[in-house]
C-alpha cells in the first residue's frame, strides 16, 4: 500500500514523500520591486520537508497584481531575490515550485502604476471587495482584454516561467483556480465573450490551455504543473457543467505531459473521482474539509489512490515540520484563524496577516 510518506516521481524528479504544501498568498514582498525578503527565505526553507512547496501566488506582469505587497517574477530583481529564497529551500533538501497567479479582474487601481487597470476576459466588475491600503474596496469594472492583449498575457506568463527558472524554481504552477483570470476565462459570469476565447465550452478552456502549452514550451512539461478548484464560488465565479468543463480542460492539457494537476476540491467528491480518473498524469489534492484545515485523516487518499500526493494549507503555517508531525500522528498546533485576513482558512485563500 502506498503511503503519504513514500517518494513520488514527479515527471522525473524524485519527491522524498507526498505531502505538498499549498500556495497561500503572503503579501509580504516590500520596496518598489515588490520582491521577497530574508524573511521569505528562511519561511521556506523551515517547511522544506514538504515533498514539494508551491509557492505564494506571484503576479507574471505588473498588471497581474491583485492585492498589495505581493511578489513578482517580471523583474531582474525580482528574479535576483527569488534566487536567495530557492537557495535555501534547496540547502535544506527541498524542491519548490513558483505560481504564477495573474488575478485579472480582481484587484484595484490603487494597487497599479498610475493608469494600468485590472484586465478580464469581459467588462464585468466582481462583486467582491479587495484589500488595499486604504482598506477594502470594492473591484472596479475591469478593462475587456483585447485579442492581442490575450496574446501578450499569455507571453507574459511565458516570460516569468522562464524567470522562475532562472531564479532556481525546479518548476512553475500555473494557477487556474480561485477567481482569477485563467478562471475568469472558465466562468459563465465573467466571461461573456463570443469570440473563440468565450462561447463554447472549448472558447472558454483556450486561454488556461493556451496559456499551458506557451509555458511548457518554454521550460519543458516536466516543471509545470496546473491548478483548478472546479465550482468555487471565490471572487464571485460562477460555472455551470463542472464535470463536462474541467472533463474538457483537462482532456486539452493531456496531451501536454505536465508534471500534475492540482485540485482544490469543492463539495463533491465525485467530481474529484472522474477528474482523478480522467487525468493519467500525477493528482495533488487539496482535500474539503472545510470548515477545519487539512489535517491527519487527509492521508488516509493517498492510500486508498484517491490521489497520488495531498496538500496542506493552513497547517503548514503553524507547523513547519508538518509532514514529520503527521507522520507520528501529532501533535499540530492549531491555526489562528486571527492570523488571516480574508477568504477562508481551509485554503481557498489561506492569507496571512501583513508583518
Amino acid at each position: 500500500m502506498t503511503t503519504s510518506f513514500d517518494p513520488l516521481n514527479l515527471a522525473g524528479a524524485t519527491l522524498n514523500n507526498r505531502i505538498v504544501m499549498s500556495p497561500m498568498t503572503r503579501s509580504r514582498a516590500y520596496g518598489p520591486d515588490q520582491t521577497p525578503t530574508e524573511a521569505t527565505a528562511v519561511y521556506y526553507s523551515q517547511r522544506a520537508s514538504a515533498g514539494l512547496i508551491i509557492s505564494e501566488g506571484i503576479q507574471p506582469s505588473v498588471v497581474g497584481q491583485g492585492y498589495p505587497n505581493t511578489p513578482g517574477l517580471h523583474s531582474s530583481a525580482q528574479v535576483e531575490a527569488w534566487r536567495r529564497v530557492t537557495d535555501a529551500v534547496h540547502e535544506q533538501g527541498g524542491v519548490i515550485f513558483a505560481q504564477l497567479m495573474h488575478t485579472g479582474r480582481i484587484g484595484h487601481p490603487s494597487l497599479l502604476p498610475d493608469g494600468l487597470s485590472s484586465v478580464a476576459p469581459s467588462a464585468v466588475a466582481a462583486d467582491t471587495k479587495v484589500f488595499t491600503a486604504e482598506g477594502l474596496q470594492p473591484c472596479v469594472t475591469p478593462k475587456e482584454l483585447t485579442p492581442a492583449e490575450i496574446e501578450q498575457t499569455i507571453a507574459d506568463f511565458v516570460s516569468a516561467a522562464r524567470n522562475a527558472i532562472a531564479a532556481g524554481f525546479d518548476g512553475v504552477e500555473i494557477h487556474g483556480a480561485n477567481g482569477y483570470l485563467i478562471q475568469q476565462f472558465l466562468s459563465d459570469n465573467a466571461n461573456l465573450r463570443t469570440d473563440e476565447w468565450g462561447g463554447t465550452t472549448q472558447g472558454r478552456i483556450r486561454f488556461g490551455v493556451e496559456v499551458a502549452k506557451a509555458v511548457t514550451d518554454a521550460i519543458g512539461s516536466h516543471r509545470v504543473g496546473f491548478r483548478i478548484s472546479p465550482g468555487n464560488p471565490f471572487n464571485d465565479i460562477v460555472e455551470s457543467d463542472l464535470s463536462g468543463l474541467y472533463g474538457e480542460l483537462l482532456t486539452a492539457l493531456s496531451p501536454l505531459g505536465l508534471a500534475y494537476v492540482h485540485l482544490m476540491e469543492g463539495p463533491d467528491r465525485e467530481l474529484t473521482l472522474q477528474l482523478r480518473k480522467q487525468w493519467q498524469g500525477t493528482f495533488i489534492l487539496n482535500p474539503f474539509t472545510h470548515p477545519n484545515p487539512t489535517g491527519l485523516d487527509a492521508l488516509s487518499l493517498v492510500e486508498d489512490g484517491t490521489t497520488d500526493a495531498v496538500s496542506f494549507g493552513a497547517l503548514f503555517i503553524s507547523n513547519p515540520d508538518l509532514p514529520l508531525r503527521l507522520q507520528q500522528g501529532g501533535p499540530f498546533t492549531t491555526p489562528d484563524p486571527a492570523t488571516f485576513y480574508g477568504g477562508d482558512e481551509r485554503g481557498y485563500t489561506d492569507y496571512p496577516t501583513l508583518g
